[in-house]
């Protein structure tokens, strides 16, 4: 079973990570696997867990997913720390509170007989309060984090300090997306950056005959350059800026601008985003709004293969797999010149790095009145998310990590491992 979905995956890696995959599985026979995190549809890092734990699977690990449950308010209050660890706002002891009830509520989650618990992102990671003394001496726990974590003043991040830091401080190991986000916390720390399926429904190859029906039938004009922003409906992703922009360079030049996106159960923010975006675009028929389901994989897969350029104007970012995304289907990429998106676009290179809404709308403009280059960049950035961002690699570093936790010499806490495959210039 193994050889037939490293056979299938084979032409989106390289032999030499493929024969990692068939070494570390070997040596990890038998390891049971539980991923944990908030919420089974919508945004990365409910898409890398689909594709991750099918591929664990396939190759012969038995790894299971589940999702904690709770209330409105405690996504409320989870959506409060998210926003607070990436430099906005506060967080007060009366959320810690609903926090921890609601986790209590969520303890069962914890399975028997895991020898590895990975759990992602702040909203489950005070699970590991609630593992029995017995349980924890035989599981190693493992806390991804996928957010923007900002590095703020020590007097900002006090709340955070005695609350999420001591969490994470109690876990075997923790996974960061880049050396930006790296703390100064007491757990060894591994680098290893998010990655896309190739051959999900939001990537695979399509037939431009579905590509068009698509576009059709959510009213894009065919022949009107595109410019697409996916994204969850959320501040950090500056919708309203993108908008500001495409209406600079619409004044210069005749093209349309899509932003498609939706929420997810874990953010309660996303419905006064997409009203406050509806009001920004009001009286413009060159923009279309679309707030889409969770799974709607095909149309944003078709929405960015019609598209010119892709835009990512995040002013903070994890990672962004929809710049990941973008690149994959050999297309230019304009987007913040923050977090995760610094290892993905070498400016000039592959896509553009901006700052501000001048800067958003001058690159635009620019890939617009210049097609060859636009056409340049997108095949320089599908070679690389093919070398580096991909499922294979992945997965060669999620095992690999879990190899160093089980099997490893670490002696310090501070231990910082990295599986990333090239250091950023930017």
């Amino acid at each position: 079973m193994a050889e037939a979905v490293l056979k299938r995956y084979a032409e989106y890696s390289t032999p030499t990570v493929l024969e990692e995959i068939r070494v570390l599985v070997d040596e990890l026979k038998g390891l049971r696997i539980q991923e944990i995190n908030s919420t089974r549809k919508g945004g990365g890092c409910a898409e890398m867990l689909t594709s991750l734990v099918a591929f664990l699977k396939e190759i012969g690990f038995n790894v299971r997913w589940d999702v904690i449950e709770a209330e409105p308010e405690f996504f409320r209050v989870t959506k409060t720390l998210h926003n607070f660890l990436q430099g906005k706002g506060g967080f007060s002891s009366s959320m810690i509170n609903i926090y921890w009830e609601t986790l209590k509520r969520n303890a069962n989650v914890l399975s028997d007989g895991n020898d590895v618990i990975v759990i992602h992102d702040p909203q489950p990671a005070g699970l590991i309060e609630f593992l029995e003394e017995e349980r924890r001496r035989r599981v190693k726990m493992l806390w991804r984090c996928h957010v923007h974590l900002e590095t703020v003043p020590l007097a900002k991040m006090k709340e955070v300090e005695c609350f999420l830091r001591g969490l994470i401080e109690k876990y075997d190991a923790a996974v960061f997306s880049t050396f930006h986000f790296l703390p100064l916390w007491d757990v060894v720390s591994f680098v290893i950056p998010p990655f896309i399926d190739p051959l999900s429904d939001k990537n695979v190859e399509l037939s431009q005959e579905e590509v068009n029906k698509i576009l059709s039938r959510y009213g894009l004009d065919l022949k009107k350059p595109l410019i697409t922003q996916v994204s969850r409906f959320d501040y950090f992703k500056d919708p309203l800026g993108v908008i500001d922009a495409f209406k600079k360079v619409r004044e210069k030049i005749s093209c349309q601008l899509l932003l498609v996106g939706g929420g997810a159960s874990d953010d309660p923010e996303y419905q006064a985003v997409l009203a406050d975006v509806r009001r920004a675009a009001q009286n413009q028929p060159d923009i279309h709004i679309l707030d889409l389901p969770a799974d709607s994989h095909r149309e944003i897969n078709a929405f960015q293969r019609a598209s010119n350029i892709i835009v990512q104007k995040s002013i903070k970012e994890g990672f962004g797999l929809t710049v990941t995304e973008g690149l994959w289907k050999s297309k230019p990429v304009v987007a913040g010149r923050v977090g995760g998106i610094l290892l993905q676009i070498r400016d000039v290179w592959n896509g553009f790095l901006v700052s501000t809404v001048d800067e958003a709308a001058e690159r635009i403009y620019y890939l617009l009145k210049n097609p060859k280059v636009a056409e340049e960049m997108g095949k320089r950035g599908r070679e690389f998310v093919k070398e580096h961002y991909l499922l294979p690699r992945g997965v060669r570093c999620h095992l690999a990590a879990l190899h160093q936790l089980i099997n490893g010499h670490i002696t310090s806490k501070r231990t910082i491992i990295s599986y990333h495959p090239w250091i950023p210039l930017s």
